[in-house]
């Protein structure tokens, strides 16, 4: 991932992949709080050369391994509750349902609910081997199938999982 952003929040990054060298992607961490050790991962934007692959979950991976390595306790992720897409998402990369902020934003004239998740620095041993453990090319059979699903293995970290489905 190489920074294509100058600005420091939302800290923009564009995601490569290592096979092609192609820029297949984009993310970011934005409400960055060093004073509070939280920081929130979004502005996600995968290109239909990314979505459903390996390299979405190994950006996802990467970024959350170096916000704790700089030393940040908790890592976010918020969406539209209406997106559930991306509320599985967060569930499947580890991060626990923390419930919704009714009319969290107003977003083209309507109301928006706000679903948030987070991983806390405490969980992060357990889900970097849970994600390393699915990343493993023996995790994936000759035609690149996954034999165990990220989900499976993150599950049992969640503190709380949501309801959708």
């Amino acid at each position: 991932m190489g920074q294509v952003s100058a600005t420091a929040d939302p800290l923009f990054f564009a995601i490569v992949s290592l096979a092609t060298g192609k820029a297949v992607g984009v993310a970011s961490y934005l409400r960055i709080d060093p004073a509070n050790g939280a920081i929130e991962v979004g502005h996600l934007n995968f290109s239909p050369l990314m979505q459903r692959t390996p390299v979405a979950t190994e950006a996802m991976h990467l970024m959350m391994k170096e916000a704790f390595a700089l030393g940040y306790r908790r890592y976010e992720w918020k969406c539209n509750a209406l997106n559930l897409p991306s509320r599985q998402a967060a569930q499947r990369l580890g991060f626990s349902f923390e419930g919704i902020f009714r009319q969290a934003a107003v977003s083209k004239g309507r109301n928006r609910d706000t679903a948030w998740y987070a991983a806390i620095d405490k969980e992060w041993p357990a889900l970097n081997e849970a994600f390393r453990a699915w990343l493993s090319p023996d995790n994936f059979d000759d035609a690149g199938a996954q034999r165990v699903a990220l989900s499976r293995l993150s599950e049992p970290i969640l503190a709380q999982k949501n309801s959708c489905k």
